[in-house]
């Protein structure tokens, strides 16, 4: 009778160590894939992502929002040389120096409105190069399962009922890890549809560009792009420390090795969703 029990206490604590182990590897399996795969993602320029969206915008952009920006660039300009003309006593005191200030001005206005996405494009070539960079440095370090190399031997010293709870709390983390890891997605593609969607409307900022007045408008719009673009740097700085973090976290008690290395990923889903507003302020875009 006794040989029987023994029989059923053993095959129950199989079943859960196995149980365990699986969902120990799958807990972190997707956070794992999202966290490898953002390298690639904010490594890639808008037309390397997606061309098809790259090139949909593009058009949009050239043939819907440049005419518009073609008339505020008009007015812009129209307004500068009455405003000059008058400033002068209505060129009592006109120097002729001005009007040929003015054309320059006015051919560097079309010069950057029809060059619109070629400044565009530097700007995340720019900011690509750096997290290429710095994707180099930390490419191959991410490991969040090293916990896993001496958790058989732990489980096996636990008792029936142990493992039963153990099994119940690896099944609800395993569920927060999910749902951190389809955060993880959101924030990174968020921002690189972010990307798409200020792209698309540039000619409009870069028409008021060399205006004093209207300048500003131009000026934060070259901030915002230099802050999504280096955002990208931001967000590989994250992912550097979460797994110096992840890696030097391990402990000889699963219950803790589980708790720590969860906490650690959602403070990563944290670190990447202020990434963008940490950026923001310091490039001071609006």
């Amino acid at each position: 009778m006794f040989g029987l029990f023994d029989f059923i206490d053993e095959w129950i604590r199989t079943l859960f160590i196995e149980s365990i182990t699986s969902n120990y590897i799958r807990m972190f399996a997707s956070v794992n894939e999202e966290v490898g795969n953002i390298a690639v993602q904010v490594g890639a320029s808008p037309f390397d992502w997606n061309s098809e969206i790259y090139g949909m915008i593009r058009s949009l952009s050239e043939t819907v929002i440049i005419p518009v920006a073609g008339v505020i660039l008009t007015f812009v300009l129209c307004y500068e040389l009455i405003q000059m003309i008058l400033e002068k006593n209505n060129m009592a005191n006109f120097d002729i120096a001005n009007i040929y200030k003015w054309i320059m001005k006015t051919f560097i206005a079309v010069y950057i409105l029809t060059h619109t996405f070629d400044i565009t494009m530097a700007v995340f070539d720019v900011a690509q190069h750096v997290v290429n960079q710095s994707a180099g440095l930390i490419q191959g370090s991410l490991d969040v399962n090293v916990a896993l190399e001496e958790l058989d031997a732990y489980l096996e010293t636990l008792s029936s009922g142990e493992l039963i709870g153990l099994w119940l709390e690896s099944n609800i983390l395993s569920l927060a890890m999910q749902a951190i890891s389809l955060c993880i997605f959101i924030i990174i593609h968020g921002r690189l549809i972010e990307i798409y969607l200020t792209i698309s409307i540039a000619p409009i900022p870069f028409s008021t560009i060399v205006n004093r007045e209207w300048g500003t408008i131009g000026n934060n719009y070259l901030k915002s792009l230099l802050a999504l673009g280096f955002q990208g740097f931001l967000i590989m700085v994250c992912v550097a420390i979460y797994s110096v973090l992840v890696r030097t976290s391990t402990s000889a008690d699963v219950h803790t090795s589980l708790w720590m290395a969860t906490g650690y990923s959602l403070l990563l889903c944290v670190a990447l969703f202020r990434s963008g507003s940490l950026s923001k302020a310091i490039f001071g875009a609006v």
